[in-house]
């Protein structure tokens, strides 16, 4: 059988949650979809059942028809995450997808409470403070970054959208236009059917001229409307 440190235990189980609170801390800050608590349970229950994994069984270890593996459970952790991640990803009317970063974080926490459950502390703590300067320091070297690469808002009002889209996403790749974000809504046409604008997050380009690149969208077919300004947060 093995002997169980009982206070080791219990300083693993809360270092767990420590380093899972820390990082919900964070997304709580930000109002994400799971915020301090879900992360600190994750972390505390990957941790146990890691725990479980391995002193959980003892009384099997020397039984001729067992088969001691402490990694069995822990495995199923890595894959049954996935489900809770899931739940972080909200897929919005406007066609936005939002909440991968928290998915991420999720699935990050399991690992350290993993980590820590089996007494890796270094590599959880290290992982915990590199998954930190992810998500607040290079956010902000993005943002940053971002500002310097012009940095804009392209509307494009169709009729047709599968038709239309194909042509439009030629012209933007031909001038080397990076596309951030799209989403879609629909507005009214006056006498005519509702009209659907294509709303472009883009990034040109240093020295591209943002009137030519207007006039080669609006010559394509089926395009009603195009507006590019300066994108603002």
């Amino acid at each position: 059988m093995l002997d169980i440190d009982y206070a080791a235990v219990a300083e693993r189980l809360i270092l767990a949650a420590v380093l899972g609170g820390i990082i919900g801390w964070e997304r709580e800050r930000r109002n994400k979809q799971a915020g301090f608590k879900t992360h600190l349970l994750v972390s505390v229950g990957s941790a146990l059942i890691m725990l479980t994994s391995i002193y959980g069984f003892g009384d099997l270890v020397d039984h001729p028809n067992a088969r001691f593996d402490p990694a069995r459970l822990a495995a199923q952790v890595v894959s049954g995450i996935g489900f809770l991640g899931a739940g972080a990803i909200l897929r919005h009317s406007n066609m936005v997808v939002s909440g991968l970063t928290t998915a991420a974080t999720l699935w990050v926490v399991a690992a350290i409470g993993l980590s820590v459950g089996a007494g890796f502390y270094f590599p959880a703590v290290a992982t915990t403070g590199i998954v930190l300067i992810s998500v607040v320091v290079l956010r902000g070297v993005e943002v940053r970054f971002a500002k310097t690469k012009k940095v804009k808002e392209l509307n494009i009002t169709v009729e047709d959208v599968e038709g239309t889209l194909v042509d439009i996403s030629d012209v933007l790749d031909k001038e080397r236009v990076d596309v951030r974000k799209v989403t879609f809504s629909t507005k009214q046409g006056g006498e005519e059917a509702a009209l659907t604008v294509v709303k472009f997050r883009i990034r040109m380009p240093a020295k591209k001229d943002s009137l030519e690149l207007v006039n080669r969208l609006h010559n394509i077919h089926g395009v009603k409307e195009v507006q590019l300004r300066k994108f603002t947060t």
